[in-house]
């Protein structure tokens, strides 16, 4: 009854974000090199071999940029809306490519992926859930307000990847030209702290065990910032920021039981391309 995540990359420079049993494993984007997710998920001890699918959220550059190299040297399957697609500069022909719809869940292994829609400024764009022996993972990221579609999906996760973009005061004070910064405050653009502390105090479940908090903006928002403003309201919950610069920890995500109950340090080997845990 658990799972694994890490943060392979979160910010406007790439994001990538892993979900995983023991037997396999789902990346939702690859906006970094392959040679980076590779370099990443080495240092961390995950098998690349256990990556058996990848799900695209939208076009944006920082969600696509390392996917065609990555899925074709690994061959790996592609989820991928076809507006999506068509709205990308990506060629896929070599590999495996999948559409999906909302709410119709992919079965990847003993992996269920559910795709939902949510708000950005982008051709297509969708938020996960990642569920496996009984966990329930989030990605919720490049999103421009908690609509109905995000708040009821949040409400079900043991751990969530949770945009939290900017600083409002911050990003109003800040350098940015007027109409970027209408664009990142506006429904179709990102969350800001505020946005994303209210869901995760109104919403959260019972069992919401970790919150790494993603896609920080470099100029506008301060990890010791948003870290503080959550870990007020956590509780038990293991509050972590993804960093814009490396990979995060892996995390031990189980149902129904406290972070300091259920986390501990753990060393990973690699032996004949398996991930042995311990």
């Amino acid at each position: 009854m658990s799972l694994f995540i890490a943060s392979i990359n979160s910010g406007s420079n790439g994001n990538c974000y892993y979900v995983g049993n023991r037997e396999e494993a789902v990346l939702i984007d690859v906006g970094i090199s392959c040679r980076e997710v590779e370099k990443r998920m080495t240092r961390l001890g995950l098998s690349l071999q256990t990556v058996k699918a990848i799900f695209i959220s939208h076009e944006h550059s920082d969600h696509i940029k390392g996917l065609e190299v990555f899925s074709r040297k690994h061959q790996i399957p592609v989820y991928i809306t076809e507006k999506t697609l068509a709205n990308s500069s990506l060629n896929l022909s070599q590999v495996e490519v999948n559409s999906f719809d909302a709410y119709t869940p992919i079965e990847i292994g003993n992996l269920s992926v559910l795709g939902f829609p949510k708000l950005h400024d982008a051709a297509d764009p969708y938020s996960f859930t990642v569920t496996g022996n009984k966990v329930q993972i989030g990605v919720f990221t490049d999103i421009g307000s908690s609509c109905e579609h995000v708040i009821e999906n949040f409400r079900s996760c043991d751990a969530v990847f949770l945009e939290a973009n900017y600083d409002e005061h911050m990003l109003e004070t800040g350098s940015y030209p007027y109409y970027l910064k209408q664009r990142i405050q506006g429904n179709s653009g990102h969350l800001s702290n505020k946005q994303a502390l209210d869901l995760f105090i109104e919403h959260r479940s019972e069992s919401l065990s970790h919150v790494l908090l993603s896609h920080l903006s470099k100029d506008n928002n301060s990890p010791e910032l948003v870290y503080d403003l959550f870990s007020k309201h956590a509780g038990s919950c293991k509050i972590a920021v993804a960093s814009r610069y490396e990979e995060s920890a892996v995390y031990h995500v189980v149902k129904g039981m406290r972070f300091e109950k259920t986390v501990r340090e753990f060393k990973t080997i690699v032996t004949n391309d398996q991930m042995t845990l311990f």
